[in-house]
């Protein structure tokens, strides 16, 4: 019952996912970060198969970094987009990755962005974004109460309600979501919320 959501605000993007680590009805831990830092000013969540996910977004980060190593220059949010639904379409025909990817980046040029890749290397630049179960009740949430304009602690607050509203509408629910920002500062790990312990 995973979980990735994400949305951008004025001077920054966000990214929400679960934590939990499941296969069919057991869970194997509940603190699995799946918002991997690409670099700086990038942040990837991603959701689907386990191995999947760890072995796509551990490929993507090496290959991003091998290009900055190359050029000299980092790749922009958007050409990180395109590398990786590249990638994921390259796969489908022949070993496909069942993973879906909520991309969000900030870049000088033109400042905050996110991007939705999906499992069938489906990509559009979005202002909100979700994947899993929950995105059933976080995309409603987001409908409602999101406006691009957002500060950060408006974001966070949004976030806390798409978090709420999975935890109570959602029959095997995950507990524990990692947030994480986007911004001119730098990618970094805004706050956890928990309700079991690790």
């Amino acid at each position: 019952m995973e979980c990735v959501f994400g949305m951008v605000g004025k001077g920054f993007a966000l990214v929400v996912a679960d934590s939990s680590a499941v296969n069919s009805i057991l869970v194997h831990k509940s603190n699995e970060d799946k918002i991997m830092v690409l670099d700086s000013h990038k942040l990837m969540g991603a959701s689907g198969e386990a191995g999947d996910r760890a072995q796509f977004t551990e490929y993507v980060q090496k290959n991003v970094a091998l290009y900055q190593y190359r050029n000299m220059i980092p790749l922009t949010t958007k050409a990180a987009a395109n590398f990786m639904r590249g990638e994921l379409a390259t796969a489908l025909r022949k070993n496909p990755y069942m993973v879906n990817i909520v991309l969000a980046g900030y870049d000088k040029e033109t400042g905050p962005s996110l991007y939705f890749i999906d499992y069938i290397a489906t990509l559009h630049k979005v202002d909100k974004a979700a994947f899993g179960y929950g995105s059933y009740f976080a995309l409603s949430m987001m409908d409602r109460h999101y406006h691009p304009n957002m500060t950060v602690d408006e974001a966070i607050k949004l976030a806390d309600q798409c978090i709420e509203e999975i935890r109570s509408r959602l029959v095997v629910a995950p507990q524990n979501f990692i947030i994480k920002i986007v911004d001119q500062d730098g990618a970094r790990e805004h706050s956890w919320r928990r309700t079991t312990k690790d």
